[in-house]
């Protein structure tokens, strides 16, 4: 009998205004490629189940940068409320039969695939628990969520995602350390940030 591989499904959060650097820094190009292009590129090497991008602003936009993949588009109505309502609306559009969601930022230049890989090996140990980034002292994203979390993160509010949720059970996460997914492009300050 095969051994159970549990599936996971990615959830790209791609809605966001980026109002301090204004305009989308879902864009950017990065090495040659726009932010969330690659950041969807490193997901689906994960070979998740399905693939969700949430988009809001600029949706049209930030969707042709990946019309070209295995994307479902889904379309946060109430995104201007934050990281949370965003996070519902890609949880939400999950199918049932995944174990977990893989979120993934398009804001981190830093990150790669492996780091992804690293996330869903450490999550396969142990589906129930959840996987989490590890950087600046905190857990954040990207983050592998188990199914029984999803209830408890839709309740999130603002612009926080699953950060509080991983904090408050950290000792049902496995880190994942990775210092450089701390540096994120918020404004023109972080710019450097981008090698084009």
């Amino acid at each position: 009998m095969p051994e159970y591989t549990p599936s996971h499904g990615v959830v790209i959060l791609a809605a966001g205004a980026s109002g301090r650097l204004g305009r989308p820094k879902q864009l950017l190009a990065h090495r040659g490629e726009t932010l969330v292009r690659r950041a969807a590129r490193f997901a689906l090497e994960t070979e998740p189940h399905t693939t969700i991008i949430v988009l809001g602003a600029d949706a049209d936009a930030v969707f042709s940068s990946v019309a070209d993949l295995a994307l479902r588009r889904v379309e946060c109505s109430d995104w201007r409320q934050g990281m949370g309502a965003s996070l519902r609306a890609g949880l939400a559009a999950l199918p049932a039969r995944v174990s977990g969601a893989l979120i993934v930022l398009c804001d981190q230049p830093a990150l790669d695939s492996a780091h992804l890989h690293a996330l869903r090996a450490a999550w396969r140990e142990n589906p129930y628990r959840a996987a989490a980034s590890a950087y600046a002292g905190r857990l954040g994203a990207p983050a592998l969520l188990p199914r029984l979390w999803f209830a408890d993160v839709s309740s999130t509010n603002g612009d926080h995602g699953a950060r509080a949720l991983l904090a408050k059970r950290s000792d049902q996460v496995v880190a994942v350390s990775n210092e450089a997914l701390g540096d994120d492009v918020d404004d023109d300050e972080d710019l450097h940030l981008i090698e084009t």
